[in-house]
């Protein structure tokens, strides 16, 4: 690099800002110091005090006066090495000149040729008669040293070979890809945007891309990269396919430890997708229920031939499908509640009469996984995320609340999942969103058999109280209201 002195008399001076010309009051001056606020001090704090808080102050100024010296310093090696490359230090016609929103000042001689070629920004503003010298000042850049890595980067034949030396990723490749289009430098963008399309990124490294390549709208390259976080539009019509054959794999898995893991992946997958966000491709109301009604036929056939009295040798076999037809039932059920799609399957399940009577006839180690689903149904509409007609909800307890109460001591014992204390609550909350009627008959037969079965039977004395006191303590008569609403018009004065 040359001294000032070597320049000729012309100068073209510019100013390139990294983002563009930024609010003013938001620039940066070195010189400017740190002022305290004013002292809020009383005149009865003691001088320690003071002196304490004031030893805090100036400890916690020198830290962070102590880490921008530290980051300054590497950045400065950096920026020595890069003014070493050979391609800087040949010299040139064009004295370039960074200055940093810091202040941090680098300038170095380059190739007029070089930059008017491989820049349309520096062709138009270096386009001038004769063979002279220029002086070009890129002003109040986010990072020196990204733009001393343009130019670096005008300089070499094998981009993709520089951009991979670099060893810095996607972050500094995506400081490059701004910086060269703000310039103007065509080759630079292509070469990033191929070197992105390349390497492998982070979730959040991925967010970074799309967010700049949105804002930036440089190049139809852009568009081969995104093709890794978009897909075809013909995409979404299959996408319902794409869901109902993992979810059918996953109720046919042969591998119950394969099995668990991806009912697991696929359910928190499933819950990312914001019912309220349309946008999102998801899985259809229409699938989920057709897997229902699929594994409600298969439970229906595997109780048949368990109830038909032959003693077949596969006895196991049917028994050990049972479970684990009414485990895909659950399973399904929790993904629809989650969706708040789950009004329809507590209707087509209050209608399952051949099931339930099926159901009495297994012997309860193999059938009480099928009255979770019951217990699931009563605690979605326990907590408000069912919502279904009264006539549903006492056609569910009519059919199912039996099997409950048979299978409840099993279902408690035999399964870590099981709450006991959720499935009571929600019980109690379902029998009393009937009507006082009902609540009566349920809760009456409920009395008789906790008195027979004790902790084999839920525990529901709770809801039995509230019944109570409705009955017969604090009575409501829904008397006819007999005054008339009067109504006056009169004609408003013009």
């Amino acid at each position: 690099m040359g001294g000032e002195s070597g320049l000729k008399s012309r100068e073209v001076s510019t100013m390139i800002k990294q983002g563009f010309i930024p609010d003013p009051t938001l620039s940066f001056s070195p010189s400017r110091t740190f002022s305290p606020p004013p002292s809020s001090t009383r005149p009865s704090q003691t001088l320690s005090q003071t002196h304490s808080h004031t030893q805090t102050l100036f400890d916690m100024m020198s830290e962070e006066h102590k880490f921008s010296d530290d980051k300054r310093r590497k950045a400065q090696d950096r920026l020595s090495k890069l003014l070493r490359e050979p391609a800087l230090r040949e010299g040139g016609d064009v004295r370039l000149t960074v200055v940093g929103r810091d202040g941090l000042r680098v300038s170095m001689e380059v190739r007029k040729s070089v930059l008017a070629d491989k820049s349309r920004f520096f062709a138009e503003k270096l386009r001038c008669d004769g063979a002279v010298s220029h002086s070009v000042e890129i002003s109040d850049c986010d990072d020196v040293e990204v733009y001393v890595e343009a130019v670096v980067l005008m300089h070499c034949e094998d981009l993709k070979a520089r951009l991979r030396s670099m060893g810095d990723g996607v972050p500094k490749v995506l400081s490059l890809l701004k910086v060269s289009a703000a310039i103007m430098f065509d080759l630079g963008v292509v070469s990033c945007l191929e070197y992105l399309e390349s390497i492998p990124w982070t979730e959040d490294e991925q967010e970074e891309v799309i967010s700049q390549l949105e804002h930036l709208q440089i190049h139809d390259s852009a568009t081969e990269v995104l093709y890794r976080v978009s897909s075809d539009p013909s995409t979404a019509d299959r996408a319902d396919d794409i869901f109902l054959n993992l979810i059918s794999g996953v109720l046919q898995a042969k591998d119950d430890k394969a099995r668990r893991e991806m009912k697991a992946l696929l359910s928190r997958l499933l819950k990312e997708n914001a019912p309220n966000d349309s946008s999102r491709l998801d899985v259809s109301k229409d699938t989920l229920y057709h897997l229902c009604h699929k594994c409600i036929s298969s439970l229906l056939l595997c109780l048949s031939e368990a109830t038909n009295g032959d003693e077949r040798p596969d006895r196991a076999v049917v028994m050990s499908d049972i479970t684990r037809e009414a485990d895909n039932i659950q399973w399904i059920v929790d993904i629809l509640i989650g969706k708040k799609m789950g009004e329809e399957f507590v209707e087509i399940w209050a209608e399952q009469k051949e099931l339930a009577t099926l159901h009495s006839k297994v012997p309860t180690v193999y059938r009480h996984e099928i009255s979770r689903i019951t217990a699931q149904l009563c605690i979605g509409i326990g907590r408000g995320h069912i919502l279904v007609p009264k006539e549903i909800r006492f056609s569910l307890l009519s059919t199912w609340l039996e099997a409950l109460y048979e299978d409840f001591g099993w279902m408690r014992r035999a399964s870590r999942a099981v709450d006991r204390k959720l499935v009571e609550d929600g019980l109690s909350q379902t029998i009393l969103t009937l009507p006082l009627l009902q609540q009566q008959t349920v809760l009456l037969n409920w009395f008789d058999r906790f008195l027979n079965k004790g902790d084999d039977c839920p525990n529901i004395q709770k809801a039995f109280e509230i019944w109570w006191r409705r009955a017969f303590i604090r009575q409501y008569s829904a008397e006819p209201d007999n005054s008339q609403l009067q109504i006056t018009l009169s004609d408003y004065p013009s």
